[in-house]
């Protein structure tokens, strides 16, 4: 009985021990708030690399003194970071906001995407209405049907499924609005025409991919890629939105866009799909792989995994209504053969200079998390 006891009161000190983490880290989320405040009325930048090395440096030195794994407390300490950056990063989108009570117009704003870009502009002073059949997005105002009301918003934002943004696009450029349009989708070739019917009407558009999905809460390392077409102040304006954040801000053209798409979405996709299809088509059943399981495999499995939960419309239109999407797809097909026709051949030099090709150019891609030089 008294071992029931001990046990008891333990499990009631770690539960303890519990609520006094949850605590110390909404105060460190406060402080975060503060910081946030202190760094804007100085000037400084809102991530400093420096700073975070010494302060992971002095945590696993520390976490080593009091028997504590230093790979753990590295761990727990860069989700509070991540956690502090993303507090930050909100103030800073509120507290600069470029809305300033201007109205904007979400088509799609009920999808995923869309329900993110309608938090974003609401969060930076915009007055925000949603037009999606899908239906309303709580706490702003919505309509069904854009297209019979007036356009005199300041921004529109097109956040439909790629398959029908293009004639949203054409029904955009016969309208005429007076305000900055853009759209979010993936691959831009399928909406060349529509965009350049925007452009000949003398619509201020340009065209936005957010390299991030919409359960993204920090945009540090993110990338926003904008596509120029000529306005100069749709592109300043669609730049400022995310001015506040810590995202990447690229500029290129559309075909270039969706070249490098083919590779950074197409590829990695086509990879994920081949993986588990053969793996599906294995006839080995996913326990007993399971319990064989290995880090690379385990890792792989998954990012595998996730690909496989996503949308198949939304996926295939990548793959297809890419003008640049089979280059990708061919060169993976051309790697796998390569490496097939090493393999029965017992090419050891051929997979070495392999191995070797690859290490070396992986070795040029900066590391996340790298202090900039």
């Amino acid at each position: 009985m008294a071992e029931q006891k001990t046990l008891e009161e333990l499990r009631a000190r770690l539960s303890a021990i519990d609520r006094e983490l949850i605590e110390l880290v909404a105060e460190r989320q406060r402080l975060g708030r503060q910081v946030e405040h202190a760094k804007r009325a100085t000037g400084h930048a809102t991530r400093d690399y420096r700073r975070e090395r010494e302060v992971i440096l002095g945590v696993r030195n520390h976490a080593e003194k009091h028997g504590v794994s230093p790979e753990v407390a590295e761990k727990i300490l860069r989700l509070l970071i991540q956690s502090s950056l993303a507090t930050q990063e909100q103030a800073r989108v509120v507290a600069t906001g470029r809305g300033s009570g201007r109205r904007a117009l979400v088509i799609g704003g009920h999808g995923k995407m869309g329900r993110w870009f309608v938090d974003f502009l609401a969060s930076q002073g915009f007055a925000v209405e949603v037009a999606d059949p899908a239906g309303a997005v709580e706490g702003y105002a919505h309509r069904a049907d854009w297209q019979g009301a007036a356009l005199d918003q300041h921004l529109i934002v097109v956040a439909t499924p790629l398959g029908i943004t293009a004639d949203v696009l054409h029904a955009l450029a016969a309208r005429r609005p007076s305000g900055v349009v853009f759209d979010l989708t993936s691959v831009k070739t399928p909406l060349r025409a529509g965009l350049d019917a925007l452009v000949k009407a003398g619509v201020k558009v340009t065209s936005l991919h957010p390299m991030f999905g919409p359960d993204t809460d920090l945009l540090s390392g993110r990338h926003v890629i904008y596509i120029d077409l000529g306005s100069k102040e749709a592109l300043e304006l669609a730049q400022e939105l995310f001015a506040p954040t810590m995202a990447e801000r690229v500029v290129m053209g559309l075909d270039e866009h969706d070249r490098l798409i083919a590779y950074v979405l197409g590829l990695s996709h086509a990879l994920n799909i081949a993986f588990f299809t053969a793996l599906a088509e294995s006839g080995e059943a996913a326990p007993r792989l399971a319990r064989m399981s290995s880090t690379t495999f385990d890792a792989q499995l998954d990012v595998a995994s996730r690909v496989a939960e996503e949308s198949p419309a939304l996926y295939f239109e990548i793959q297809a209504l890419n003008d640049y999407g089979t280059e990708s797809l061919t060169a993976l097909l051309f790697a796998v053969e390569r490496l097939r026709a090493t393999v029965r051949s017992r090419d050891a030099a051929g997979f070495r200079q392999m191995m070797e090709r690859g290490k070396s150019y992986l070795n040029t891609r900066p590391q996340p998390g790298r202090e900039p030089t």
